[in-house]
Parts: structure tokens; C-alpha cells; sequence
């Protein structure tokens, strides 16, 4: 697996990014056919920051650590990583005939390993009416109710949108591609 780093007001040494590429590259063995990795590295108020994105397969593997030195959160995204790859192996293998088929044509294969935890079940299934409004008064309705997060159609393009709030107090939008 291809690594790429990039560094935002850090000093990415030679040190640091072998490092980063030898513990991101250790994934190979539960994930094969994996995209390229990206790899971010930023300090932010005197805060380390480590965030690692993998595409595998239609899938896209996250991991983001924030604390005190570099190395450790390296280290702790990488671990997150290991886990959401553990459970997509398990997901794959526990339904075949529709992921796993998914992530066969793409040629992508996920290394069998045995799971360390149990998955969660679907407990809830929530509705939500269909009123067309816009993003802000989205981000109205999901303070309104103290959620993170809040699904609603747009009155613009009349999809399904999603606004969450961002852990810097900011706002997202997730928008499904056209």
C-alpha cells in the first residue's frame, strides 16, 4: 500500500515519516488491494493531530487522534483503523452475496482475521417527515432537538442531506454525488 504524508505546521521529519509509514503499511495484512492512504499531520493549538484515510473497495476507512505527542496518535488512529478493518472483514464475510461481491469487483480482498469484539445489531429505526428546507434551517432543527446530526430533504436539489456539527463547533453538510 502506497502511503502518502502531508504535515500542517509540523516539521515532518524523515523519522516521523517512517514511522507513520511503517505502522499505516502494517494494515496491509488485514486489508489487500487497499487505495492509496492518506496520511495528515497537523498541530493545532499545541494539539498533535493524526488523521488517516484509506479507500478500500467503496468503502473508505477513517481514523483522526488527537493528543499530546505525534507518535502516540499516529499510533492510536492506526489501532481505530484496525478495528473499522476488522469489522469490515467481518460485515464482508458475514453477508456474501452483497459486499463481499461489491469488493470482489473492485478486486479488492480482505484478509481473513478473527474478530476481537462483538458488533452492535440495529436496535431503532427512526422516521423523519420529508418538509423540503435548507441547510441553515436544518442546522435550526438539530439544535433544536440537541442532536449531532440531522437528515433532511434540501429545497434546493430535493435529495437527502445531512447536517452535523463539526468537533470544532463548526457545521457540516454531506450531500450525495449526482
Amino acid at each position: 500500500m502506497e502511503v502518502v504524508v502531508r504535515g500542517r505546521d509540523i516539521d515532518l521529519t524523515a523519522a516521523l515519516k517512517n514511522h507513520v509509514t511503517k505502522k499505516v503499511q502494517k494494515l496491509d495484512r488485514f486489508l489487500s488491494g487497499a487505495g492509496q492512504a492518506q496520511v495528515r499531520l497537523a498541530v493545532e493549538r499545541g494539539r498533535h493531530i493524526a488523521e488517516v484515510t484509506i479507500p478500500v473497495g467503496g468503502f473508505i476507512l477513517r481514523g483522526e487522534v488527537r493528543g499530546d505527542d505525534m507518535y502516540a496518535s499516529v499510533d492510536q488512529a492506526v489501532q481505530k483503523l484496525e478495528r473499522q478493518a476488522k469489522r469490515l472483514n467481518q460485515r464482508l464475510h458475514r453477508h456474501p452475496s452483497g459486499a463481499e461481491t461489491a469488493a470482489a469487483d473492485d478486486g479488492v480482498h480482505v484478509a481473513d482475521e478473527t474478530p476481537d469484539e462483538e458488533e452492535g445489531a440495529l436496535v431503532r429505526t427512526k422516521t423523519f417527515p420529508r418538509k423540503p428546507m435548507s441547510p441553515d434551517e436544518a442546522i435550526l432543527q438539530m439544535n433544536l432537538v440537541s442532536h449531532d446530526f440531522f437528515a433532511f430533504t434540501n429545497a434546493e436539489t430535493d435529495a437527502i442531506n445531512v447536517v452535523y456539527r463539526r468537533a470544532d463547533g463548526n457545521y457540516g453538510l454531506l450531500e450525495p454525488e449526482s
